[in-house]
């Protein structure tokens, strides 16, 4: 790797891709940042419930211990987290929170004590959950961070270019060596659809993915429009090892009207609960922490009640809350959702809200060490697209944003003391990954709508062999011979592979763990402490397809700069 100004492609524009490309430029790297949509089209941004830290002595809650974080995580988890990996997440998080502050991002803080305000959601013991503006922290901090790179782009530091659709990870060439086995390919950039739809390569020396989940695999999700990973999609046809697919969040507390609209756990966390239609708080019966309970339990558990019931919808009742907080509460602590419940006709003081489980989180993605470098020399991951082993099997409320900061800064830091000592040393990921059978890897054209009513309907909350089969068989089939350059037909070919990817994976993982419950394996959650070591499960394309990057001593083309 060059020393020299060395050039660091991120893609995508949540808090790990702009945090990234920030601390990037500041080494002094030459720093292009891609999103396919505008800068603010991300999962960060819509985040509301906050960001999760213990601060330290003086600011944390009472008893609250960096330990205690890396305690919650690990039980959230359900046993399947990598322990250094949250010990980092856990520990580094105070510094991480530090350095947003300084790119501008304000925190609210408690009028009574002058610290920053700390908030309490499901499966955490203690208030260690940062907010900003209320209920629209990841508003706050994209905003924020997004400052941050305009300023830089205006003084020529940082490359971005919106509206650019990466279509692929291109190789650095390489030479043969008949007395050895062949090296590893390396990333050297990437091809991309700008916003006309034209294609451009942009070489680099390492690329740094941020892409984000997919929720767009399901009917019911919080994610945005642009959610189609796209960066699993990438990595698996260039080769790099992905893991835990099986794993997918469901936020149990989303508005069963209008477009999914997130209700943050953090108003579960004020007091909110769950009832049924016949006004019963029925989480109790399912869990010890009753509506504080871990997503995927609050998830599952509203499915399992609507079955035994026979009845259609639950609903949040906040009522409590605005009554024992005094009138305006619900709207002063959480405008965001006040003003979503309002504009669809509710008076979340006053009334119920019905909520369903809708598709939030993808904790599989790109398999990566703590230093978020994938199984291919020269590409990162972090934030969402990655799998760190950091969540397990079921993320902790709060511990996404925090995720993209830790480990979107250590990437960066680990490719500029690279560039710094002039090496291109690459370890290797202590992992097996699977390969998937070539008659598995296929591909029918189903249209976006009928593929996102298959994975909801065999796929979802709830799962088992015979749901996951038929799902198997009906995304099999033939590829279409020629590939549209669109990126609307980009994007679906994407949400078929990653379909397949994890529909494969829940088939393989015959148990239930986290928030991968099979009814045909219904076994309960193996308790922490005490239960085996993470059991993840990765898997390796047998067939990787990789362009190798043209040699070329000018500067890498920046035609859509303006676009």
């Amino acid at each position: 790797m060059r020393s020299d100004n060395s050039h660091l492609i991120v893609v995508g524009s949540g808090i790990a891709g702009l945090y990234g490309a920030l601390l990037a430029a500041e080494s002094g790297m030459r720093v292009t940042l891609l999103t396919k949509g505008a800068l603010a089209q991300s999962n960060t941004h819509r985040a509301q419930g906050g960001i999760c830290a213990v601060l330290g002595p003086d600011d944390a809650a009472p008893g609250d211990t960096v330990e205690a974080h890396i305690a919650d995580t690990l039980v959230a988890g359900a046993g399947q987290c990598d322990p250094e990996a949250v010990r980092i997440l856990c520990s580094e998080a105070a510094a991480d929170i530090a350095a947003l502050e300084r790119f501008g991002v304000a925190f609210d803080v408690n009028p009574a004590t002058g610290k920053r305000a700390l908030g309490l959601e499901g499966a955490h013991s203690a208030a260690r959950i940062l907010h900003a503006g209320g209920d629209a922290t990841g508003a706050v901090i994209a905003d924020g961070l997004i400052a941050a790179v305009r300023d830089a782009a205006s003084l020529g530091l940082i490359t971005v270019l919106e509206h650019c659709f990466v279509t692929e990870l291109l190789a650095a060439p390489t030479e043969a060596d008949d007395a050895g086995p062949s090296p590893r390919a390396a990333i050297a950039g990437v091809a991309y659809l700008d916003a006309s739809d034209e294609t451009h390569t942009l070489l680099a020396d390492a690329v740094l993915l941020a892409s984000g989940g997919a929720g767009q695999l399901f009917e019911f999700t919080t994610n945005p429009a642009v959610a189609t990973g796209d960066g699993v999609a990438l990595a698996w046809r260039a080769g790099a090892a992905v893991g835990d697919l099986e794993y997918f969040q469901f936020h149990p507390t989303a508005l069963a009207v209008g477009s999914n609209f997130l209700i943050s756990e953090a108003v579960r966390g004020a007091g909110a609960v769950l009832r049924d239609a016949a006004g019963e708080r029925f989480m109790p019966r399912y869990h010890p922490e009753g509506d504080l309970a871990p997503r995927d339990v609050v998830s599952r558990s509203i499915a399992a009640h609507l079955a035994a019931t026979g009845q259609d919808a639950v609903y949040l009742d906040a009522t409590g809350v605005e009554k024992a907080q005094g009138p305006g509460y619900l709207a002063k602590r959480f405008p965001t959702i006040d003003a979503a419940t309002a504009a669809l006709g509710f008076d979340w003081s006053r009334e119920w809200l019905p909520v369903a489980p809708a598709a939030h989180y993808w904790m599989g993605g790109v398999a990566t060490d703590l230093n978020g470098r994938s199984s291919l020399p020269g590409l990162y991951a972090a934030g969402e697209v990655a799998c760190t082993g950091v969540h397990g099997a079921n993320r902790l409320a709060s511990n996404s944003l925090l995720e993209g900061l830790v480990f979107g800064r250590r990437a960066v830091a680990d490719f500029v003391a690279a560039a710094a000592a002039g090496t291109s040393e690459w370890p290797t990921l202590p992992i097996e990954p699977r390969t998937l059978p070539e008659s598995a890897l296929a591909r029918a054209e189903l249209s976006r709508p009928e593929l996102r009513h298959l994975l909801s309907s065999q796929a979802g909350v709830v799962r088992d062999a015979t749901g996951l089969h038929h799902a198997a068989e009906a995304l099999a089939g033939a590829l279409p011979e020629s590939q549209s350059q669109s990126r609307a037909d980009a994007e679906d070919n994407n949400l078929r592979l990653v379909a397949h990817l994890l529909v494969q994976a829940a088939l393989a993982r015959e148990n239930s763990v986290g928030a991968h419950f099979r009814s045909d394996f219904p076994q309960p959650p193996v308790p922490v402490p005490g239960g085996p070591a993470r059991d993840s499960h990765f898997w390796v394309n047998p067939a990787p397809t990789l362009t190798p990057a043209k040699q070329t001593t000018a500067e890498p083309q920046r035609e859509s700069e303006t676009v």
